[in-house]
């Protein structure tokens, strides 16, 4: 038996946990692992039944059903050919401006990402889209770069995001309310980067010219009107749907996702694009990524348990709180941590591991949790943008032309992660762009 302190445990299991990252094994194998080895030679061989019922929690979790249906909502979303209507009705509609363009592709990410909830998604998605529509018109390769990258990143802020569906249950969040809390500084962060492009066009017209008036004259204005509506009002009623039902407190974030299942099949259907492939491919898609994001739950919920079991959760809090830094300075402190987390871990492992540990440190230093779980997230999201593992560069890299290096796709999100940055100082000063929402929201199931 394991007659170790608590403090060497800590340290153990730590050290192997990253030893077992950098070797290259599967995360979720890794934690699964190292908590029931540990949790063995700390409680004996009884402790191998808890490894069947950590996955059996997981699958009977009412709450992580949301995550296959959210993400089932998005693929049914994205292949009905949702983007590619809403492109050209907003292309028609900020075309004549300088930066039209990059608003577009801002307007169009936020609006996808309501539809979808992942980032991968709608970077490529509107880097389809827009990036050969902005390169064709003279745009400046770095601001259209960037403002697709940045732009998709909003699918962790805009409802209905996974990362929330999954953060919620680990903290003990109801989900509605966070999915809610979330989207004051989405909608920020969209506004912000529209603000920068459309003064960076207007300060240098180069950067983004306005399309041929000639051009636009081609196309009646009663067309224009006609397409921006038809291509808006089917998606966005799916979305006010999913996030009405939640918002009201008619149902739980489930039961909306649910919802949102139902219409995005009837909007697929409508767009005549629900045939058996399309049934086919989507199904695949769900099953593949929630098998993903459930099994890593199961393994870090292993590890979590072990760990938290043999003292480690009290032994990392004493650590923190000990130190003399101040609230603020252990806040900063640990957002850091995560921030770095984030450069060599998936968001999935870094919120299964660090928030069962943060969320009790922040309560005692007297952080909302709504608000400290928003933070967190926003955290998050920045790494998605910051190298050298910044999956939306890669994700944008994968379909532009060979010109563009990756190397230039991290130079063109730099003004951007300066812009969230601000976003997050800004959440910091006014908390009530997090919490303004979630406060006015119905309390149903």
């Amino acid at each position: 038996m394991n007659t170790l302190s608590p403090e060497t445990n800590t340290i153990l299991m730590l050290g192997s946990l990253l030893v077992g990252i950098f070797i290259g094994y599967p995360i979720a194998f890794v934690l699964g692992g190292i908590g029931l080895l540990f949790g063995i030679s700390l409680f004996g061989f009884n402790f191998i039944g808890s490894f069947s019922l950590n996955f059996l929690n997981v699958m009977k979790n009412y709450s992580l059903l949301a995550i296959p249906l959210f993400i089932l909502m998005g693929t049914y979303m994205e292949r009905s050919g949702v983007s590619d209507r809403l492109f050209g009705a907003i292309y028609l509609l900020c075309g004549r401006l300088r930066g039209g363009l990059a608003v577009a592709s801002t307007i169009l990410s936020t609006i996808f990402a309501g539809c979808t909830g992942v980032v991968g998604a709608d970077v490529v998605a509107t880097g389809l889209l827009s990036l050969p529509a902005m390169l064709k018109r003279g745009y400046n390769k770095y601001l259209a770069c960037g403002i697709i990258c940045a732009g998709g990143c909003l699918g962790v802020l805009i409802p209905p995001s996974v990362m929330v569906v999954v953060y919620g249950p680990t903290a003990g969040i109801p989900v509605g309310k966070l999915l809610f809390a979330t989207m004051g500084p989405g909608l920020a962060l969209s506004a912000a980067y529209i603000a920068y492009a459309l003064i960076r066009c207007y300060l240098n017209p180069k950067l983004g010219p306005p399309i041929l008036a000639e051009e636009l004259a081609m196309i009646p204005i009663r067309k224009r009107a006609q397409s921006f509506f038809t291509s808006l009002l089917p998606p966005g009623a799916v979305i006010l749907c999913v996030l009405g039902f939640i918002y009201f407190g008619v149902t739980s974030a489930t039961e909306a996702a649910a919802t949102g299942v139902a219409a995005s099949a009837l909007l697929a259907f409508c767009y005549k694009k629900l045939d058996w492939k399309t049934l086919s491919e989507t199904s695949e898609l769900t099953l593949r990524t929630t098998c993903m994001i459930l099994t890593m739950t199961a393994g870090a919920i292993m590890f979590v348990s072990t760990f938290m079991s043999m003292g480690g959760g009290d032994v990392v809090e004493r650590v923190i709180l000990g130190l003399p830094l101040g609230k603020w300075g252990i806040l900063t402190l640990m957002l850091l941590i995560i921030f770095i987390l984030g450069m060599f871990l998936d968001w999935i492992a870094i919120i299964l591991l660090v928030v069962p540990l943060y969320t009790p440190i922040a309560a005692k230093l007297g952080f909302d949790a709504m608000w400290f779980a928003t933070m967190v997230i926003l955290n998050l999201q920045l790494s998605y943008l910051t190298p050298p593992f910044a999956l939306a560069c890669f994700y944008l890299k994968g379909i532009t032309p060979p010109d563009i290096s990756l190397g230039d796709i991290y130079k063109s999100v730099m003004p951007f992660i300066v812009v969230q940055i601000s976003i997050f100082v800004l959440c910091v000063l006014f908390p009530e762009i997090i919490l303004w929402i979630p406060s006015k929201m119905g309390s149903g199931p």
